[in-house]
């Protein structure tokens, strides 16, 4: 599954569109939590020195988000990312039937 895993990611990478979304930390070549982390902070405290301001936070845990993959939906957005239609057939084909656990 490992092998499986790196095969598809280098495919789907180099077909993903620079667009992605500039806070995004997971998958990203050095990227990391803590980078996450000190943005978020950073981002915070610099609002924080306006006068009467606040910050609303809320943490989400998706620990288990992959359990509830739904291979239809990610081929779906797969497909609106531009990632072929073959590629995107053949990970549906790949995951259905298939049990998801972390």
């Amino acid at each position: 599954m490992k092998c499986f895993k790196r095969l598809v990611m280098r495919q789907i990478k180099d077909l993903l569109p620079p667009s992605l979304d500039p806070m995004q930390f997971a998958y990203r070549p050095n990227r990391s939590t803590n980078d996450a982390i000190s943005s978020t902070l950073h981002l915070f405290l610099t609002h924080l020195e306006n006068k009467d301001t606040y910050v609303r936070m809320l943490f989400i845990n998706f620990s288990s988000a992959f359990n509830t993959i739904i291979p239809q939906h990610l081929t779906k957005n797969l497909s609106q990312l531009g990632i072929n239609t073959s590629l995107c057939n053949w990970i549906l084909d790949f995951l259905n039937g298939r049990p998801q656990s972390v």
